[in-house]
């Protein structure tokens, strides 16, 4: 996976994630969603079979955005990982 950024402030990031699609896109979503500093988090995919998404993420007053992706990201590792443990004792 591969990150662009196309725009970079304070408290507004939007990126392009190449070679992502839904999965991983709604998962951040959903998890920035329930981060009480981000006002809204939403992702697009223009075109369905060769499109690639926008993540644009805003936050609340003066917290940063990108502090807030790398939250969400680390929450969502430690989501998986627990996943994968569970699997694994079955």
């Amino acid at each position: 996976m591969d990150i662009e950024v196309l725009t970079d402030k304070k408290l507004e990031l939007e990126i392009v994630l190449h070679g992502e699609k839904h999965g991983l896109c709604n998962a951040l979503r959903k998890i920035l969603m329930e981060d009480d500093d981000v006002q809204y988090a939403v992702y697009g995919i223009d075109h369905p079979l060769i499109g690639e998404p926008t993540m644009t993420i805003k936050t609340k007053q003066k917290k940063n955005a990108k502090n807030s992706l790398l939250k969400a990201a680390k929450t969502l590792k430690e989501e998986t990982d627990e996943f994968k443990s569970l699997i694994e004792e079955i």
